[in-house]
């Protein structure tokens, strides 16, 4: 939703209702992950998408159908013998769709969902999208760290377990579907609620302020990262270098590092790419990096020589081989890149990949399925 949320909020103000269609979940080779949603405007217009192409002629009749009936629908898209060219789901991917009603009366609450967004508060939203009792279906909860719960979906019970649920993917940054009993028991089924998780940007830490650091934020930026780059000399740590960057500082890297994970800062979506290749900065910056267990990501720029060097450094310091094992060094994926544009595109699939357990081979030599996780890899 985030990515249609300035036009659905427009119509919103405006007293308009529209037609929301959602991916609530996901199997095999969906093109677009849960929370992907497509808009289907008062005069007509569309706004998003939810397969890629597949599947929105399909999911376009069926939102207009619900603004005219009022009752929110969940659909499967799939491939078949009889339908894959009817909706035109070819690519072999299951999604399931809630499509839904939405204005002022049927959703009061956007307005302070898309503040909260605006100034990048975590805040979820969790939505039932099936259940045995048809009165259930569209109930919501808001949900946000060390605030009470606003509104309900229909028991205490439901409304405990989907609480403690939707924090911790509000916590881990991701949106998914979650099954209940129809009160909410945890062993049970029939009930599903889906949860938008919208947390702040994760977060991207370029250390070194050199033109390959200028190429990474621009990339970095462009994957829905917060940029910050980071250099202890000024004359080159600046706005008018950088200016992909969310924010330049002038710091010791190892310094700035240690001040962010004590303001909690710092989290388990965190991505690191130390650009330095000099160890009067980088080595200190990953003493302090690679202590940190929860960090999705940990690069160092150098030849293999300064890897090996850097390397016989930290083991010095005391790190281990658990911890030099987060380093990914040299940094990036061979992919034989020359330029910073071609660098920055090496490091950020190697980030890809293993943020999704990619193997960073050529899809046309491998076998099974092309998307092997539904989620990140924790």
């Amino acid at each position: 939703m985030r990515e249609v949320l300035p036009e659905l909020l427009a119509w919103w103000e405006a007293g308009e209702t529209v037609g929301v269609g959602t991916v609530v979940a996901t199997f095999q080779s969906a093109p677009r992950p849960p929370g992907a949603s497509m808009l289907v405007g008062p005069d007509g217009t569309a706004v998003g998408s939810v397969s890629g192409g597949c599947v929105e002629g399909a999911v376009y009749e069926l939102a207009q159908e619900v603004v005219d009936s009022g009752a929110a629908v969940l659909e499967r898209y799939g491939v078949s013998d009889d339908d894959a060219f009817a909706v035109g789901l070819t690519c072999g991917g299951i999604l399931d769709v809630y499509v839904e009603k939405v204005s002022r009366e049927t959703f009061p609450e956007l307005g302070e969902i898309a503040a909260d967004i605006e100034a990048g508060r975590p805040v979820a939203l969790a939505t039932v999208v099936e259940h045995p009792d048809p009165a259930w279906v569209g109930r919501r909860v808001v949900v946000r760290p060390d605030v009470p719960l606003a509104g309900s979906l229909g028991s205490p019970r439901a409304d405990a377990a989907v609480h403690d649920d939707a924090l911790g993917l509000l916590a881990a940054g991701h949106s998914a579907t979650l099954g209940y009993g129809p009160d909410g028991e945890r062993r049970g089924e029939g009930m599903r609620v889906f949860v938008w998780a919208f947390a702040p940007k994760p977060r991207m830490l370029v250390f070194g302020a050199i033109d390959f650091a200028a190429a990474v934020a621009r990339v970095g930026s462009f994957l829905g990262y917060h940029v910050t780059v980071c250099d202890a000399r000024p004359v080159f740590a600046t706005a008018t270098r950088f200016p992909e960057a969310d924010e330049v500082v002038v710091d010791w890297p190892h310094r700035y590092l240690e001040a962010e994970v004590a303001a909690g800062r710092i989290d388990a979506r965190t991505v690191i790419a130390v650009l330095t290749h000099d160890p009067k900065f980088d080595v200190p910056l990953l003493e302090v990096a690679l202590r940190l267990p929860n960090l999705a990501y940990v690069g160092a720029m150098g030849s293999r020589r300064t890897h090996e060097d850097r390397l016989d450094r930290l083991r010095e310091a005391g790190l281990g081989a658990a911890e030099l094992g987060r380093l990914h060094s040299p940094i990036g994926l061979d992919l034989g890149a020359r330029t910073p544009e071609e660098t920055a595109i090496s490091i950020a699939a190697e980030i890809i990949a293993g943020r999704w357990g990619g193997s960073g081979e050529r899809l046309g030599t491998t076998q099974g399925r092309i998307h092997a996780h539904d989620t990140p890899v924790p």
